[in-house]
């Protein structure tokens, strides 16, 4: 008769990726941004383990959460540990014989500057498929399924990155409505239009420039960046807008400069790429065909 008992049983493995995301980032709410799940998901998850192994791995206060003793001598093994397994979950994903890429952008990026180029790429590579998911912040490459990501933000953040263009920006309306705006102060006559995100478009520009605004902060704002150029090609107010992404209005004449001179905002289209060791062989060829 053979034997055959019960093994003990190690925590949950949700509730391990849970403590390694939150310990690194000392954080339980961007390691809940990170793994798509709610802080108090994380919360629960962390409970379970320090639960399970008798043991508390976080102290909580008012400003956050931090790893105590216990915590910090775990937080280096588990990291490898995930590190080692998403490097094997990469190499299976490139075993497989279909051809998808997985693109991460900025919704903006997404929306107003990714399409076009895309059209090119797939003519380049016509037996691949390509996937885009817009979202508000870069994805971890050496976690995530991700091929490459698009994003405006600080240039050298991160290790394999190349800078596309330059983010700057400069007062833009419709034709329609440039006949009232022939001097810089008049932007006071029309309404400003704001992304949601971008909060600071207006103070900068005004800031940078000299040119005084009675209230930088008023007029409608949108939570999506094409929304807002959208209402400026109907006419329907100034926007700041971001050269590189409104490119092709401005060839187009649907969109016109107002003020002749593009200020800089110190970030940059930036295109991620995973580490070499982890880049799928396609990745080197569509990388330049976005950043030519």
């Amino acid at each position: 008769m053979s034997v055959n008992p019960p093994r003990p049983k190690g925590p949950p493995l949700n509730a391990m990726r849970a403590f390694e995301a939150a310990g690194r980032h000392q954080s339980f709410v961007r390691a809940a941004d990170e793994l798509s799940v709610s802080p108090g998901a994380i919360s629960q998850h962390i409970k379970t383990l320090e639960g399970w192994a008798g043991v508390a791995l976080f102290r909580r206060n008012a400003q956050g959460v931090e790893l105590t003793s216990a915590g910090r001598s775990l937080i280096e093994s588990s990291t490898k540990a995930f590190d080692a397994l998403s490097d094997a979950t990469h190499d299976l994903r490139n075993l497989a014989a279909h051809r998808d890429i997985h693109i991460a952008a900025l919704p903006s990026i997404a929306q107003l500057w990714l399409p076009s180029r895309l059209g090119k790429i797939r003519s380049t590579f016509p037996d691949m498929n390509f996937s885009v998911t817009a979202m508000e912040a870069p994805p971890n490459l050496s976690r995530e399924l991700f091929d490459l990501w698009l994003f405006i933000g600080v240039p050298g953040q991160h290790p394999d990155e190349i800078i596309i263009a330059p983010d700057e920006v400069l007062p833009v309306c419709a034709p329609s409505l440039a006949d009232r705006i022939t001097e810089p102060e008049q932007l006071n006559t029309v309404p400003l239009l704001h992304d949601q995100t971008w909060t600071d478009d207006w103070p900068h520009w005004s800031r940078a420039t000299g040119v005084r605004l009675k209230d930088a902060s008023s007029g409608p704002s949108y939570s999506l960046y094409s929304l807002a150029v959208e209402e400026a090609k109907s006419g329907a107010g100034a926007l700041v807008g971001h050269r590189v992404l409104i490119e092709d209005a401005l060839r187009g004449g649907s969109l016109v400069a107002v003020y002749p001179d593009a200020i800089k905002t110190g970030r940059s289209l930036v295109l991620g790429l995973p580490h070499s060791s982890r880049r799928r062989a396609e990745i080197r060829d569509i990388a330049k065909l976005l950043s030519d």
